[in-house]
């Protein structure tokens, strides 16, 4: 791979994979339908319908959601730049601010988060599969009595399927990833909308409310639950947020980008979370009790067909965010440790083989591990996002300098002693402690602003480490305005 870098170019910094992109081809609906296969899944339908259930009223919580993805929006523009305009991943522009070799802090921060999440996810779409199987072959539900590692056998054939069916599109690369979304995320909302209208249908218009539960704040006391909620919105796309740079390198223009963000965060997640919250309403009249999981509804649903096509479709969504968010960016994350002995597509295989090890399903069926994780997950990318967003627009001005990305030539824009920018990690380490400690302390009112603590203690910390830093200019540097 070698014989195939650019001069100047190390090959212990650069693989094809990493490379910076000749052609740049997405366009708004490919960034949209990336956002759609990102939020249509059973993990997001969830979160959506627990914001209706915090206790506030319907506008309070709309008002909080709306908030809370415009925040998103915006975040998600900033940190798309710099990887749209140089058309490299995130772990290379983090390159940027980290230097050479201090961007594999960031980059397998990124990358081990994203083993686990792919695990659990994939444990949940292997959920609805198995109400597939049963439909067909009923004579399974024998393989549901037994297990092994806290698994059922069934289990295991659900989850073992549909890692099998992740890595065929997965091994294909990033052409079959954009054309397999490009269709999913449309796809299951045509199946929300009918399993929506289903549900009016059977339940009745009237007994339908956008309340999920008993109102019980009001006053300062609802402001403080909705500011929480609007925390709780930043907080759930905080791990592909980070990583977006993965995508959008190949954004045609920045323009694009945002565009294709527009219309994939604020008008997709409030129209999902519209439908969803209809969905989960209705469970209570018509099986007589609230259903939050769309695939125990689906699978309640008497007509077989509509049952297998409902759970399919949730397996197709949960593929989607599943190689979306927690597939492609350890590709690069782990491709980035080593690119000459690391592919894409074997980053991409070691964090899903080390899904298996980590038995995703004891990890989800514990309620006290999901909270130290959604707050643990929080403490490390809060901070991380505040140090990559103050390097690129406050230190470098918005300048990138794309050959000395795949430098190890000491006076280069992006050397530092030894190839690590300590002053980033100065700065990434105590803020990331800072949240560790308020996750662990249990002091849940701190924890839900993880996030938001640790960026702006990341952003301070960083831009006062820094100051005074004189950019070197041994390369001309590539405006990005």
């Amino acid at each position: 791979m070698s014989e195939n870098r650019p001069a100047g170019y190390s090959d212990r910094l650069h693989n094809e994979d990493l490379a910076p992109l000749k052609k740049q081809t997405w366009n708004w609906y490919n960034i949209f339908a990336f956002w759609m296969s990102d939020v249509h899944s059973v993990g997001g339908y969830v979160f959506a319908g627990s914001l209706f259930a915090l206790g506030l009223a319907s506008w309070q919580v709309l008002l909080s959601l709306i908030v809370g993805i415009c925040i998103v929006n915006v975040l998600c523009d900033l940190v798309a730049k710099p990887s749209q305009v140089a058309g490299v991943p995130y772990p290379v522009a983090c390159r940027m601010s980290f230097g050479v070799w201090g961007a594999n802090v960031p980059a397998i921060i990124r990358g081990l988060i994203a083993v686990a999440w792919y695990g659990i996810q994939t444990f949940l779409a292997s959920s609805a599969l198995t109400i597939v199987l049963l439909r067909f072959f009923p004579s399974l539900e024998s393989l549901g009595h037994s297990s092994f590692m806290g698994l059922s056998h069934l289990g295991w054939l659900g989850f073992m399927i549909m890692w099998w069916l992740q890595a065929l599109v997965f091994w294909h690369g990033m052409e079959a990833i954009k054309k397999f979304i490009d269709w999913a995320g449309p796809a299951v909302y045509v199946v929300m909308f009918l399993l929506a209208g289903w549900i009016v249908w059977k339940a009745g218009p009237s007994n339908i409310s956008l309340n999920l539960g008993e109102v019980k704040y009001s006053g300062w006391e609802s402001v403080g639950m909705m500011i929480t909620a609007v925390a709780l919105v930043v907080s759930y796309f905080s791990g592909p947020m980070l990583n977006f740079g993965d995508f959008s390198r190949y954004g045609e223009s920045f323009k694009e980008v945002k565009r294709g963000n527009f219309w994939g965060l604020p008008v997709n997640f409030l129209a999902f979370s519209l439908v969803t919250v209809i969905t989960t309403s209705g469970t209570i009249p018509v099986f007589g009790h609230m259903i939050t999981d769309p695939i125990e509804t689906v699978s309640k649903i008497d007509n077989t067909l509509a049952a297998v096509l409902g759970a399919f479709t949730f397996v197709t969504a949960t593929i989607g965010i599943n190689i979306v968010a927690n597939f492609v960016s350890p590709a690069f994350d782990f491709s980035n440790v080593a690119p000459k002995h690391i592919s894409f597509r074997t980053g991409g295989f070691i964090a899903a083989v080390g899904s298996i090890f980590i038995t995703p399903w004891n990890l989800f069926n514990s309620p006290a591990v999901i909270h130290y994780t959604l707050d643990m997950l929080a403490a490390f990318i809060g901070p991380l996002f505040g140090i990559l967003l103050v390097d690129f627009y406050l230190v470098r001005n918005q300048k990138v300098d794309v050959d000395a990305l795949y430098s190890e030539k000491p006076g280069n824009t992006y050397w530092y002693e030894n190839g690590i920018n300590k002053k980033a990690v100065w700065a990434l380490v105590p803020s990331v402690l800072v949240g560790v400690a308020i996750t662990l302390s249990g002091v849940k009112v701190l924890a839900d602003f993880n996030w938001f603590i640790g960026c702006g203690l990341g952003a301070l910390a960083y831009h006062m480490l820094m100051k005074g830093y004189e950019v070197p200019q041994s390369n001309v540097a590539q405006s990005t305005t």
